[in-house]
């Protein structure tokens, strides 16, 4: 609590103080117009195409591309509409068959927050970086990365860079191993392609590949993982590990008729039993907010409402104490049925992960509880719960067949733990490229009049050996990790940094030899959830585990060192 106050400027004079609230609000009103820039162009931006552009895709994102061309009032029956959103641009580029429309919708994702010359992201972005290194400077630092990493478990920009470097120069060779997979899948069909595999080729031959080499098609899985099943799945989950039961309250009207709520109780003894004569009790009030809408913002994220606390004024309701979490998604909407890829699937049990985070803490004080943690553990709680997806166990109890209720063969979850990390190298190389660049930027001295971000990008990737085909995940102008507020900049890492701990818990589940085991679900729930910031981080992972921790498991699970 005292960093905190020291790092908000306490000790500052009054001069000090005055200039440090400026830089403040005019970083506030930058950060809101950058994302609001965001959301402009991937509102206003859509590729019209017929049904014939979107051959090769699958039944379900082609329903998703016709209900947006009547959600835009295209009057055209044979009309489809591909917008901005990710669920539907990485599908897009994965499936559809022209090569043309492939390189049109990437361009313009790929650019977003400088698809108009009214809404300059890279200028806005530049504005923060010369603020953030006034505000670095005021605390007596060389850097906002200096700045920044020292309220982190890594402590110095320096050591978040050596895990990324490590994982960088691994995940190179992967991608490289992949990119010759593609390339000898053109020359095995006589394809030629100009200028060879480009960023909007990457994921529609992946795809090829993938079914090639491992007889596996992800649509195949798409059937068996409706929203309702892979939420039902995700609700299962969480009452076998923490005794969680979530209650629909049909009768609580929310802020849009799409968000579900609902009760989470849990028995008084949390013992894991289902005994109906015992009284359980109110954990939390929970909001599911999962389709993408107008306006809404883009990505997935956990927010309260109302953080736990026990800090309540005598007489007050205890009500006052219980966490209201809301867990935001932005899953394109069936017609009928909303048909998830597995990507999809994870992201909904990551953001449940941060909702475990604030609905299973167990703090006095709500500056100290919920997810008001270091920025590279916060994402253990989340990261940890995507495990469980790909569990065979869980998978054949709640990937059922929307139509049939068939539940998963066997044969296909075979075949999909045989493809499961094909292209990760393609993936690591897309997430780890940003976090690098990240932490670069943002250790810089000066940003002088002439500092072109763009340029910054091409050269600092160009020098990392930014492998062909590939390009970051989130560019500077639309990342929003960096620029919508100032909590992962130069913080983006923390996925990383949180994956080393997050395999390393779970692989606690998978030596006890059960993934549900009751005992260490327990410790998990006492260390990992329940804590806040009460401990340090270093202290809770060392009490779970008995030990520092070990980059092996991730780099294992990851396929970036043999198993």
């Amino acid at each position: 609590v005292h960093t905190a106050f020291l790092r908000k400027g306490a000790k500052f004079d009054s001069a000090t103080k005055a200039e440090y609230a400026d830089i403040q609000a005019e970083l506030a009103s930058l950060q809101t117009t950058f994302m609001q820039n965001v959301l402009k162009d991937e509102e206003e931006w859509k590729l019209v195409v017929t049904a014939e552009g979107m051959e090769g895709c699958p039944p379900d994102l082609i329903a998703a591309a016709r209900q947006a061309a009547l959600d835009r009032k295209e009057v055209d029956p044979n009309a489809h509409v591909v917008t901005l959103g990710r669920s539907m641009v990485e599908p897009f580029l994965s499936y559809c068959r022209r090569r043309d429309l492939r390189e049109t919708v990437f361009e313009a994702f790929s650019k977003r927050g400088e698809l108009s010359p009214e809404r300059d992201n890279l200028a806005i972005a530049t504005n923060m970086l010369r603020l953030r290194r006034r505000q670095a400077e005021l605390h007596g630092r060389a850097s906002f990365a200096e700045y920044q990493f020292e309220d982190t478990m890594a402590q110095t920009p320096e050591a978040g860079m050596k895990l990324l470097s490590d994982v960088w120069a691994k995940s190179k060779e992967a991608a490289d191993r992949e990119r010759q997979m593609l390339e000898e899948f053109l020359t095995e069909n006589g394809e030629v392609l100009e200028g060879g595999i480009r960023p909007w080729d990457w994921r529609y031959y992946a795809e090829q590949v993938r079914r090639a080499k491992f007889d596996f098609d992800e649509n195949e899985m798409k059937p068996y993982f409706s929203l309702e099943a892979v939420t039902n799945a995700v609700f299962d989950v969480s009452n076998k590990l923490y005794g969680l039961k979530y209650v629909k309250r049909e009768d609580i009207v929310a802020y849009h008729p799409d968000v579900d709520v609902y009760e989470v109780r849990r028995n008084k003894t949390n013992d894991g039993k289902e005994e109906e004569e015992e009284e359980d009790e109110l954990v939390a009030i929970f909001l599911h907010d999962n389709y993408a809408r107008p306006y809404k913002s883009s990505g997935a994220w956990m927010s309260e409402y109302r953080t736990q606390t026990r800090n309540l004024a005598p007489g007050a309701d205890p009500m006052e104490g219980i966490p209201i979490v809301s867990n935001n998604n932005n899953f394109s909407k069936g017609s009928e049925h909303t048909l998830l890829s597995f990507d999809d699937g994870v992201t909904l049990f990551h953001e449940m992960g941060h909702g475990h985070h604030g609905m299973l803490s167990d703090c006095t004080y709500e500056y100290l509880a919920s997810t008001n943690v270091l920025k590279d553990f916060v994402e253990l709680p989340s990261q940890l719960m995507e495990h469980w997806l790909s569990e065979p166990v869980v998978l054949k109890k709640h990937a059922k067949h929307y139509q049939t209720g068939e539940v998963v063969p066997d044969d296909l979850i075979q075949r999909f733990k045989a493809a499961e990390l094909f292209n990760e190298g393609f993936a690591t190389i897309e997430y780890t490229s940003c976090a690098l660049l990240d932490i670069a930027l943002h250790s810089l001295s000066d940003y002088g009049e002439d500092f072109d971000l763009k340029k910054f990008e091409e050269d600092y990737l160009k020098e990392q050996g930014m492998p062909q085909g590939i390009i970051m995940r989130h560019r500077p102008a639309h990342f929003l990790h960096l620029f919508a507020s100032s909590s992962y900049a130069s913080g983006y890492y923390v996925y990383m940094w949180a994956q080393v701990l997050d395999n390393d818990v779970f692989a606690a589940f998978e030596e006890s030899g059960d993934v549900f085991d009751t005992e260490t679900a327990k410790r998990c729930q006492a260390c990992i959830y329940s804590k806040g910031n009460t401990e340090p981080p270093q202290t809770l992972f060392f009490k779970f585990r008995d030990r520092e921790p070990d980059a092996t498991f991730m780099l294992k699970n990851r396929g970036l060192i043999p198993k």
